[in-house]
């Protein structure tokens, strides 16, 4: 059992690894793109998008960290794993976020009070049409992976990308009414980023604090056990299932009751059973611990 989970947690480690050194690619050149061209044309819409692009390449950097510390196995200071510590780079993710998000809706509501008109031009456009069609593919990508793996970190970096998605859809839309004469329309748009990764760091900080606080295990995981359970012939009752899911793993604490008249080995026989059934089912890294009882005459 502890050779097969440590055989899905690497193979979780090359895929998480694989998708974010792509991601780490991308991010390097839209951010170069996106901060030269805004430079170039003036335009803080764009800049304030290439700084976005950069909090991406930093989370990129916190999700290979991260999950890399918490693929480690149980040592005597951590008997539990390192899980916690995917779960940590998650919250930091949204903390830049929010920091990135606030930090751009200052500076684009300053320029707006100081009356301060840009208009950017079509290049605006092009770069920003380009990154919305890599980082919504770069999205969908990363949120399969994240799925399968079951990491929330690399979910929180899935998000990230939306946002960087979403953010560049504004400077787009921004980018058009600059065109059309709106002096204003280059600042309205970082002010929408702004508003955008605001939402995404929201979303993130919570789900962390979920976990962090020992929420239970999602409601189909637990209906899947509970098949498992009503399905064992040798397994007359259980009681006391308790879950907690910690970065990308679920522990699952249960109590079974069996024959009284079997042996140890044979209720070693049941519990292996059980958690392989367990396993195989919920296809994700699981720790299982069961208690055997003797089910009483009542």
């Amino acid at each position: 059992m502890k050779q097969v989970n440590e055989n899905l947690l690497r193979e979780r480690w090359r895929k998480i690894r694989s998708i974010t050194l792509s991601g780490i690619f991308v991010n390097i050149f839209l951010m170069t793109a996106k901060i030269f061209f805004g430079i170039l044309i003036k335009s803080s819409a764009l800049i304030a998008d290439g700084f976005h692009s950069l909090s991406d390449l930093a989370t990129d950097f916190l999700v290979l960290v991260g999950t890399r510390v918490s693929n480690r196995p149980p040592d005597d200071a951590h008997p539990y794993g390192h899980k916690r510590f995917e779960t940590l780079a998650t919250q930091m993710m949204g903390l830049i976020l929010l920091v990135v998000g606030f930090g751009f809706i200052w500076k684009a509501s300053a320029a707006v009070f100081r009356g301060e008109e840009n208009f950017p031009g079509g290049m605006m456009l092009t770069v920003a049409g380009i990154s919305v069609i890599v980082k919504e593919i770069l999205f969908f990508l990363t949120r399969k992976i994240s799925r399968e793996t079951h990491s929330t970190a690399l979910y929180a970096n899935a998000w990230h990308h939306r946002s960087d998605s979403l953010s560049s859809g504004a400077v787009l839309i921004g980018g058009v009414a600059s065109l059309l004469g709106w002096g204003y329309a280059d600042q309205v748009a970082t002010i929408v980023v702004g508003l955008m990764i605001i939402g995404v760091a929201g979303k993130i900080l919570y789900e962390g604090l979920i976990e962090i606080t020992e929420h239970a295990a999602d409601k189909e995981s637990l209906e899947k056990v509970h098949k498992i359970l009503a399905e064992e012939q040798d397994v007359t009752d259980w009681h006391a299932l308790r879950t907690r899911k910690v970065g990308g793993e679920l522990f699952i604490d249960l109590h079974l009751l069996v024959n009284p008249e079997i042996s140890v080995r044979d209720g070693h026989v049941i519990c292996e059973r059980v958690e392989a059934r367990i396993e195989k089912e919920l296809k994700k890294p699981v720790n299982v611990l069961i208690h055997i009882e003797p089910q009483e005459e009542k």
